[in-house]
Formats: structure tokens, sequence, C-alpha cells
């Protein structure tokens, strides 16, 4: 009998209000949406669409205020805010637009950060980052500063960190945002390769150009998603 996989994400009509003003607003209305093993998908929509608001939800950064989201098999919506920092740290590997990376740290040690919050071993923890920073090209400045390195660099730097302890999902928003179009461009070349290693990838975008790169693609505006065409194969 053949066992059919679980989706690593299963949101389920799922909605998130604010209160400004006096006012309710509904930045995500019944949004469902379904992100299998192996995906490659970009959620692009413009500014005040809702797509920052579905970010931080998929990343554990936001609770919503109804349906239901499942994150590796795990149910997540209601949970409390010490045990969504445990499931981020542990299931979603973030790619930053601005890197995130803490310049006194080197390379290597910015990759690290994660693990350490994690609790791996020291000697353990130094092989993982190294291996990482080997993955993305940069195992030659491993222990170069951020202000040594280049936008391009910089960005390897923070997917590899994401990239560190092998959590199930990456999850990048605008990772191409602070770079030009040249390194923007190999950025994202880099980006789907990670993907045909077999690596899950939910990007966030405003940029038409850089979700047409993705397998699939889902539009948000006024929070509600719309999926173009289905999923693309070259």
């Amino acid at each position: 009998m053949t066992t059919i996989a679980k989706p690593l994400i299963q949101i389920d009509k799922l909605s998130k209000e604010y209160r400004m003003g006096g006012e309710m607003l509904k930045a995500l209305e019944e949004v469902t949406l379904t992100v299998n093993k192996g995906d490659f998908m970009a959620i692009v929509g413009p500014s005040g669409s809702g797509k920052s608001t579905l970010m931080n939800v998929i990343g554990c950064l936001d609770s919503p205020t109804s349906g239901e989201y499942w994150l590796d098999g795990e149910e997540v919506s209601g949970l409390k805010e010490n045990k969504l920092a445990e499931i981020r740290n542990q299931k979603i590997g973030f790619i930053f637009q601005g890197f995130n990376l803490l310049s006194r740290l080197t390379a290597i040690e910015n990759v690290e950060l994660p693990l350490i919050y994690r609790g791996v071993p020291a000697k353990e923890r130094k092989e993982q980052a190294i291996a990482a920073l080997t993955k993305v090209g940069l195992e030659a400045r491993i222990y170069h500063r951020p202000v040594e390195l280049s936008g391009g660099q910089q960005q390897r730097v923070a997917i590899a960190r994401a990239l560190a302890g092998n959590p199930p999902i990456l999850l990048a928003d605008e990772p191409t945002g602070a770079l030009d179009t040249k390194t923007g461009k190999e950025v994202m070349g880099f980006i789907k390769e990670l993907n045909e290693l077999g690596h899950t990838i939910v990007l966030i975008t405003h940029d038409p150009i850089v979700s047409r790169q993705a397998k699939r693609v889902v539009t948000i505006m006024d929070g509600k998603l719309n999926e173009e065409g289905g999923r693309r194969t070259e």
C-alpha cells in the first residue's frame, strides 16, 4: 500500500485581523494553502496585499485570528510564543532581504548562531556551519566578517545560516531586494539549485520577474490568495 506524504505546510481557512483606530482590518481572509516537500513556491503581491502578514504566520512569527496552520504535521496556530520560537528554530530557515548578519561575527560564527540556540554541541555545530558555507561556495571565506564580503556573498552567508541544521523549510523574504540586478540573478540561480537538491522553498516577493522563477506562483491581493496556473516544471 502506498503511503501519501503529508504536506509540510497545510493552511486551512486562515484569517488575520488587526484593530486600528477603533476598526478591525482583515490582513488575511480565509487563506487556504498547501506546500509539499520539494516545492518551490513564490507568494507575490504589492505592498499592503497581506504577503508580509502571511510570511509572518508561515514563519511562526505571528499567530492567526482564526483557521488552522499545520507545519510538518503539527498544528501551530494556537501555540504560545515560547513554543513558536522553538518551532521557528527547528523547522524554518529564514533568508531576509537585509541579510541580518551580525557585523562583529565572522561568516562561520553567523551561521552557527541558530545552532547555538538549538543546543548543538560546539564540534558538531562547527562541522554543520562549514558544510553549509561550502554548499554556498564560501568555504574560502568562513573567517571573513560581513564588511569584508560583497552583497551577494553576504546573502550567501545568510542562505548558509538558513541551511544549517537542515530545517524542513526555507522561507525567503525578498531575498534579492537589497542586491543589484546581476547579483540578484546569481542569488536566485543559487536558490533554484537548492530546490533542485531537494530543499523546500517558500519565497515572498513583490517582483513578478523573481516570482516567475519558482515552480508555483501564488498571488495575494487584499488578503486573498490565487494560484497562477498550477505547477511549472521548466
